[in-house]
């Protein structure tokens, strides 16, 4: 018998994984269906030298976790929709200042106080285009329990590599979730910590960047070397600027960084066989139904794949392209009236049909109703 085998929680796999990245602050309010993440921090956090903090709302939450990470700590938070929401001012602010952080979205129905206790994936595009203007978004998405503990790693190592804030985009249903985890099997990912310069020269500017990354290595605030940080457009030394010429600078950096390290961010499942006639693009929670519908199609004569998005933002616009040219339809399944759905289609080009399958009353998505949706779609 393996004695490492634990029942672990979805929500507990996550904050597991995050102290295993070294996550040593957190900042939250309490919401449903994230609460077991605080519950858990703030017992676990003081065990490793962490400091828990409970705050008054979710935009002091956030803003917390910015000042911790500006001090040079991993920080994160967790949240649900709603609370997502109050937070989108200040994450634009951490993706102009460039201060790593970690926020996890476990999605529940919506819109408003919706369905607290449900599960949804409605929260997609408020992640990419939550706040305003152009910024660069990563967010990441499990569909098993032992996925929420190596994705949250992962989710730090991004974080801080590129210097940006990174998306947990769970859902309830993983979020909820029991399953038997082998914790000799989990943290074998490594561990990614933020470069940043030990002593500087007079004319240092902190926000020049360089290398792959395209990310400044600022140090962390409390080591003496002094420096300017704002919201506001700023130039290579961090002051406010209105140059037309440094303001395209600066913005275009913080997309590209993303926009050309794609390659390195984006990952996903192909479980598409070379004779598929179908495939179902998904991601999250909802993948478990999907690989219950690929046994029954086959069962059923149904030549069918799935495509599982690990990585929702940046959006694999090519791999779904290729995907596209290889079959004769996309069914994209998620829990809302239709998001992602339009990102298929926009990446699909008309080389295929590209059909939709989703839910708002705060249920799953049976196999069964997956698998009748890919018949009519074959029948048509």
């Amino acid at each position: 018998m393996n004695n490492q085998l634990e029942l672990m929680q979805g929500n507990e796999a996550c904050l597991e994984g995050a102290l295993a990245a070294g996550m040593r602050f957190f900042a939250g309010y309490p919401i449903t269906p994230s609460t077991e993440i605080a519950e858990r921090a703030s017992l676990r956090l003081p065990m490793v030298e962490g400091k828990f903090l409970q705050m008054e709302d979710e935009i002091a939450s956030i803003a917390a976790v910015i000042g911790a990470s500006a001090a040079g700590v991993k920080a994160m938070t967790a949240t649900s929709g709603p609370g997502f929401s109050l937070m989108q001012e200040n994450i634009g602010y951490a993706a102009m200042t460039e201060m790593p952080c970690v926020i996890v979205n476990v999605q529940r129905g919506g819109p408003s106080t919706g369905l607290p206790t449900s599960p949804s994936q409605g929260d997609v595009m408020q992640v990419r285009w939550g706040t305003h203007g152009d910024h660069p978004v990563i967010a990441l998405s499990p569909s098993t329990v032992a996925e929420a503990y190596e994705l949250m790693i992962r989710c730090f190592n991004l974080s801080e590599k590129y210097r940006v804030p990174v998306v947990f985009l769970m859902d309830e249903i993983v979020g909820h979730m029991r399953e038997g985890v082998d914790r000799g099997e989990l943290g074998k990912t490594p561990v990614f910590n933020r470069a940043y310069p030990t002593q500087v020269q007079e004319g240092w500017l902190p926000y020049h960047a360089e290398g792959p990354a395209e990310a400044p290595a600022l140090p962390p605030f409390g080591l003496g070397m002094k420096y300017h940080v704002t919201g506001l457009i700023h130039d290579e030394r961090g002051y406010p600027t209105s140059s037309a010429e440094k303001a395209s600078a600066l913005v275009t950096r913080l997309m590209r960084k993303i926009e050309d390290n794609r390659g390195d961010i984006i990952t996903y499942e192909d479980a598409v066989p070379e004779d598929a006639e179908i495939s179902v693009v998904c991601f999250g929670g909802t993948a478990r139904s999907v690989r219950r519908v690929l046994k029954k199609a086959r069962e059923a004569g149904i030549k069918a794949g799935m495509f599982r998005l690990i990585t929702v933002w940046p959006f694999p616009e090519e791999e779904i392209r290729r995907l596209a040219a290889r079959v004769k339809h996309l069914l994209v399944v998620e829990l809302n009236y239709g998001q992602l759905v339009y990102e298929v289609e926009r990446a699909a080009r008309c080389a295929c049909g590209v059909h939709h399958i989703g839910k708002v009353d705060g249920t799953i998505l049976m196999p069964d109703e997956i698998l009748q949706k890919m018949k009519e779609i074959l029948e048509a």
